[in-house]
């Protein structure tokens, strides 16, 4: 059987795509503070506080940091500052890609429209989109859709800005409990998991493996 050729191939951006540095972020602030296992525990909170934070009613990214830092902090007794989740909020559009995508976007692009659904502001994303080397047909924010995943409405919004439904696309990315729990939730049969370590498998949701997005091209037969 010939591969599936979508009409769109969609992809998570920071993660996936982006080397999301959070953790380093966090480690540079607070590292002098924390010894090595409760820094551990540090960024491990901090990843779960910032999804908690995109799981009600769309606010700026800006207060999504500032509060999954300052109850970071709160539940391991560091001081919080204004400014150390500025610093981190700030840094995000100076990330540039895994070593793996440029290649293999730019191969894929050849053939198939590439699509960014971002948990991103409008005025940070362009910068990382900009250096991941190859066109991109559309890039769609959380600001845009007023949603963050894993909650169902950006794919929605994706959806009725592609004039397309969830039989048409591919989508890819490194997790489950952003992207892919919900892609298979909302009928998107197509998924590809990037394996970058973040979560552990989950076979229940329907996805192929890959490395790394220089394995993608394979996917379509590339």
């Amino acid at each position: 059987m010939a591969p599936f050729r979508p009409k769109y191939i969609t992809f998570d951006c920071y993660g996936t795509l982006i080397n999301f540095q959070m953790a380093e972020a966090a480690r540079d602030i607070y590292g002098s503070q924390l010894a090595a296992p409760k820094m551990a525990e540090f960024i491990k909170d901090f990843s779960a506080y910032r999804l908690d934070e995109v799981l009600g009613d769309w606010k700026p990214y800006a207060d999504v940091v500032h509060n999954a830092i300052e109850r970071t902090c709160k539940r391991n007794g560091v001081t919080f500052r204004d400014e150390d989740a500025k610093t981190v909020y700030e840094r995000v559009p100076t990330w540039g890609p895994h070593a793996d995508v440029p290649e293999g976007l730019a191969k894929v692009a050849k053939e198939i429209p590439l699509v960014i659904l971002s948990n991103a502001m409008n005025s940070q994303i362009m910068s990382n989109v900009e250096k991941l080397g190859a066109p991109f047909h559309a890039v769609y924010t959380a600001e845009q859709a007023q949603s963050y995943k894993p909650r169902m409405k950006g794919f929605e919004y994706m959806f009725d800005m592609l004039g397309c439904g969830p039989e048409d696309i591919t989508h890819v990315s490194s997790s489950f409990r952003y992207d892919l729990m919900t892609a298979h939730d909302l009928g998107i049969k197509n998924k590809v998991w990037v394996n970058r370590g973040h979560e552990p498998a989950n076979p229940y949701y329907g996805y192929q493996e890959i490395a790394g997005i220089f394995d993608l091209p394979g996917v379509f037969g590339l």
